[in-house]
């Protein structure tokens, strides 16, 4: 689900249920409507060429919270903030840690569950707890004709067919209006430090990074900014203090800093949403590469000027620059390139290179969910 309000239509539908949105979506369905898909209006940068808007934050609510199953079921206008309040009264949280977009893209509005699954929003601990899609356990939605479907189900043993959530999620509201979803959620650590390596190049991070993820010391975040690369640790507070002495032996020769708990927390925050980015001006690009890939693409991204920084354990690139879609094609030519917020009045393509293939087998998708191309134009290629 796309969060967002640019679009030629004047003022939003706010239906207040499932039952509302889906009469919406199937008159515009009718009427070949395009509609900008929208929930909490976090990432308004996000151009999407529709006629009217259609919202679903006050589609909210929870509808089951299971501590003891491990399971969650939520509507879609439900505020990130709320859900995570309430887990946090049962010792739980969302693992996959969703970032927020706010300060990078200098929004305001209210980051909604909905926006969360359907951008499939994943922090630094998507490394070890997988990414948000890994969590989800079922779906409603409501199709391109009006169509209310169920797919999933409401626990973690569940096997019912097709597992549409994982095509739901990470679509930005081209497949479908996510009106419910059920998640998994997991206990809180109740601990962590950061092992802190200063003084690095890209490459000598990565090494780092490979290296420890390949331990039993179940490393949770792994991220490099400035020469400087970061391991989290988290867990009981016994099992971090012996992970940290046996990962600080493993690399036994070189400086290492340990940020305790509270500044670990705070600075993982801050990771999280690229808030080293926040304050310039220029592009943000976000970048999915193979780790092995990242120092070199790195290299090539900042001849072209700007700052680039890892996260994932290398797998996740955020470049910041004034350099135009062709040179940052140019410069990553396998990789999966996000434009996640345009310089100062510039546009631009959201996706400027996809998988191999990803173009076309997304296509085929809207076309079954979406014949007439309604929700969220301009998004996801189409």
């Amino acid at each position: 689900m796309t969060e967002g309000t640019e679009s030629r239509g004047a003022d939003a539908a706010v239906p207040g249920s499932e039952a509302e949105l889906a009469a919406l979506v199937a008159d515009s369905f009718r009427q070949k409507r395009k509609l900008h898909i929208c929930g909490g209006g976090t990432q308004s940068r996000a151009s999407v060429a529709a006629d009217s808007v259609l919202t679903t934050r006050e589609i909210g609510g929870i509808v089951a919270y299971e501590p003891g199953a491990l399971t969650l079921i939520v509507r879609t206008g439900a505020s990130v903030g709320e859900i995570e309040r309430l887990l946090a009264t049962e010792g739980q949280s969302l693992a996959f840690e969703p970032m927020d977009y706010r300060v990078l893209l200098a929004t305001d509005g209210t980051p909604t569950i909905g926006g969360m699954v359907g951008a499939n929003l994943s922090g630094p601990r998507r490394i070890q707890a997988g990414a948000c899609r890994d969590h989800l356990l079922g779906v409603r939605f409501v199709d391109g004709q009006g169509r209310i479907i169920r797919n999933g189900g409401r626990v973690m043993k569940n096997v019912t067919g097709m597992d549409l959530g994982k095509l739901l999620c990470g679509s930005h509201g081209t497949l479908g209006v996510l009106t419910e979803v059920a998640l998994k959620t997991l206990p809180s650590a109740e601990a962590q430090k950061t092992l802190v390596f200063g003084g690095l190049s890209s490459r000598e991070a990565v090494a780092i990074f490979s290296t420890a993820l390949a331990t039993p010391f179940e490393v949770s975040g792994a991220a490099f900014f400035d020469r400087t690369a970061w391991l989290r640790i988290e867990g009981l507070s016994r099992q971090v203090e012996y992970r940290c002495e046996r990962l600080q032996a493993l690399f036994r020769g070189r400086d290492i800093d340990t940020l305790e708990d509270g500044k670990s927390r705070h600075l993982w925050r801050n990771l999280r949403d690229v808030r080293h980015f926040a304050d310039r001006s220029d592009a943000v690009w976000r970048i999915l590469v193979k780790p092995t890939e990242a120092p070199a693409t790195m290299e090539a991204l900042e001849r072209l000027g700007g700052e680039s920084s890892l996260d994932w354990g290398a797998a996740l690139i955020w470049y910041c620059g004034n350099a135009d879609c062709a040179a940052v094609r140019a410069a990553v030519p396998e990789g999966v390139v996000t434009l996640a917020r345009p310089g100062p009045g510039g546009t631009g393509p959201a996706f400027i290179n996809e998988a191999p293939g990803a173009a076309a087998l997304a296509a085929s998708l809207r076309n079954v969910f979406d014949p007439a191309g309604i929700f969220n134009p301009g998004r996801m290629g189409r």
